[in-house]
């Protein structure tokens, strides 16, 4: 009787077949992804203010590796039957554009959304496998070569111990003063951190490098930024 109250679009992403669970006294609802590969599921109790909630259940579509946010906002004012049998579509034509086109008269709707940075910092390398970047890199040019993410990965870190060994020379062999400074501060998830910077003049040029971003386990007083650095 409950599930025809269910009429919000985050519904379609989860199997139709809710399981009920006693624990003690306890009922709750188990919603049970029904992306391809994941196994996560929701419980949501009915004994609660806000059992009617769909809040969770957005949460996992959102950060869903078979979902994900673009896909739950193209869903966003379709029914619950007609979402689900359009996402079905998604992992066999691998494109969201297709699977939420309009049906007959109307604007196909394209989505801008750029990656999140849990997104990004996650899968900084892999990104060059994703179906959208490679349309992108292609679009014009067919032909266009891509390198892996191990090619990317592996150049990165090349690049990254070149020049730091360029730097690491220079500064030996500069016959001039070499200025170093220290910039601290505390990250959102309470790390205590200080960067080290260093500034002089080559060729008539003034630079500034930065070295090094230490994280400091103690507080930012001048012992503990002298042991960072």
């Amino acid at each position: 009787r409950l599930q025809r109250k269910w009429n919000a679009v985050v519904y379609a992403f989860f199997c139709p077949e809710v399981e009920i669970i006693h624990s003690g006294n306890r009922r709750a609802h188990v919603f049970r992804c029904a992306g391809s590969g994941c196994s996560k599921t929701i419980s949501r109790y009915l004994d609660t203010h806000d059992s009617t909630s769909t809040k969770n259940l957005r949460n996992h579509v959102k950060t869903c590796k078979a979902w994900g946010e673009n896909i739950l906002t193209e869903a966003e004012g379709l029914s619950v039957q007609e979402a689900r049998s359009r996402i079905q579509n998604i992992p066999r034509a691998g494109s969201i554009t297709a699977a939420f086109a309009r049906q007959g008269k109307g604007t196909v709707r394209f989505s801008t959304r750029q990656h999140t940075k849990d997104e990004t910092r996650k899968r900084p390398f892999s990104i060059v496998k994703d179906r959208g970047f490679i349309s992108l890199m292609k679009t014009g040019r067919p032909s266009y070569w891509i390198p892996s993410p191990s090619t990317v990965s592996r150049d990165v870190k090349r690049v990254f111990a070149r020049v730091r060994q360029r730097i690491s020379n220079m500064l030996r062999e500069h016959p001039g003063r070499i200025n170093f400074a220290t910039d601290a501060w505390t990250s959102p998830n309470h790390c205590a951190v200080i960067a080290i910077t260093v500034h002089f003049e080559y060729g008539g040029v003034p630079l500034s490098l930065l070295l090094d971003v230490v994280e400091v386990t103690t507080s930012h007083t001048g012992e503990a930024l002298a042991r960072g650095f």
